[in-house]
């Protein structure tokens, strides 16, 4: 009898779960496209504004040592309902902030708010899809970016009716309460557990998951994201799954900067490319931005389950190739609706290139599930400081245009560490196999 596909079970707690992706989503493809106005409306340059990401890249790296430690001593649950409330003070403080320095400060809280409560909430989720965790994670960041699509249009719909940008971002802190409210109240699981104690292991980090998917062998990557703890030093595999090299975490971590990198620089200046380069408003280039949600929304719906069939190595690695297709059809484009063309199918590649290369760190390291997830926060970070800043250093030096032949450079650097972290867990180095 051949053995069954994992299968990702859409219980209370996992629906339950994908609602800090909501909040997160809406924030960042509401606020990003909104940036140019903010510089407009601030009186700063592109690289002033471009500081923003900078200070949710400095939130992301004092989340990241933060939320493991979190997460063992208050639990998961607890760190996410905190992590909420943090982020809607955040928002608070950079829609009334009057300057730059009050603005950055905002985002700095939301920042750390927003990591912490997506690092601990992805882990949650991994653990308890089990076997399925690549289509949980995948499906988790496809509602965040589904509901984050109206965010945009929300935005330009604002900006159009000369109400400015904010109401449209003031919506996130309304979303993080509720969700504090929803996480509280969901059913004690290993994963979530009503409780953790104080000093010990906390609440099941980097234990094994709960099962709620059939086990396979189907799957081409470690069939659980949490296993029995390694050495970091030596050869990787689940029992059942494929071995691994020590390799593949690093190579799937760099695949995951460079997809961070590629999403937050295009959803801060694209708004300024269309600008420049069509006759579109203000209201409008804003919301074609939403072309970009759209197109990572709907890919996401068909990659998770598709990661179950295929390499999701493999699919990274197209999904790289593919937001290449997508930037050439944007920075040729003078009519916005090529643009917008553009960006959907750009967001056909962006869609898929977080989740995977999160849920491929997750799988490269059993019994380290946190760790890693503080990893990739911490990269992630980095990404999101120097992506939008240098960009908009670009722009400013040479024209938002030309600024934007970075995103293929990034995008072609994924296509080549998400290949070698394919070949990394089907042929992991001989000497690793000691």
């Amino acid at each position: 009898m051949p053995p069954l596909r994992p299968r990702l079970v859409r219980d209370r707690l996992t629906l339950g779960l994908y609602t800090p992706f909501v909040v997160w989503g809406w924030l960042l493809y509401s606020f990003n496209p909104s940036v140019p106005l903010l510089a407009d409306e601030l009186g700063v340059t592109a690289a002033q504004a471009g500081l923003h990401g900078t200070a949710m890249a400095v939130g992301g790296l004092a989340a990241a040592p933060l939320t493991p430690r979190a997460v063992r001593r208050f639990g998961r649950r607890a760190t996410i309902v905190v992590a909420l409330v943090l982020v809607a003070v955040g928002v608070t403080g950079l829609l009334l902030g009057p300057t730059l320095p009050w603005t950055l400060t905002g985002m700095f809280v939301t920042a750390v708010g927003g990591n912490v409560m997506i690092a601990s909430t992805q882990v949650g989720v991994a653990q308890h899809a089990g076997p399925a965790a690549s289509a949980a994670i995948t499906e988790a960041n496809g509602v965040g970016s589904s509901v984050g699509l109206v965010g945009p249009i929300a935005v330009g719909a604002c900006v159009a009716a000369g109400w400015g940008w904010r109401p449209g971002v003031a919506v996130t802190a309304v979303l993080a309460v509720v969700t504090a409210l929803v996480i509280s109240r969901l059913p004690a699981t290993p994963a979530l557990p009503r409780s953790s104690v104080r000093g010990g292991r906390g609440d099941a980090a980097d234990t094994a998951p709960t099962g709620r998917a059939d086990v396979s062998d189907a799957a081409p990557v470690p069939s659980a994201p949490d296993g029995p703890q390694v050495d970091g030093t030596a050869d990787r595999s689940t029992p059942g799954g494929p071995r691994f090299s020590r390799h593949a975490a690093p190579l799937f971590l760099a695949a995951l900067v460079a997809a961070i990198a590629l999403e937050n620089a295009t959803t801060y200046w694209a708004t300024d490319l269309v600008l420049a380069r069509t006759d579109a408003g203000a209201g409008i280039a804003t919301a074609t931005t939403a072309g970009l949600v759209a197109g990572m929304s709907i890919m996401r719906f068909i990659v998770g389950p598709l990661s179950l069939r295929v390499h999701p190595a493999h699919l990274l690695a197209g999904s790289f190739a593919l937001a290449i297709a997508g930037w050439a059809l944007l920075w040729t484009a003078t009519d916005v609706g090529v643009a917008l063309t553009g960006l959907v199918v750009a967001g056909f590649g962006y869609g898929a290139q977080y989740p995977l290369g999160v849920a491929l760190l997750l799988a490269v390291s059993p019994g380290q599930g946190d760790r890693a997830q503080s990893h990739a926060t911490l990269a992630g970070a980095l990404a999101i400081g120097v992506a939008p800043f240098l960009l908009g250093a670009l722009a400013d030096a040479f024209g938002t245009h030309q600024a934007f032949l970075l995103v293929p450079v990034v995008a072609a650097t994924g296509v080549v560490v998400a290949l070698l972290g394919a070949r990394a867990v089907r042929h992991p180095a001989q000497a690793d196999l000691g």
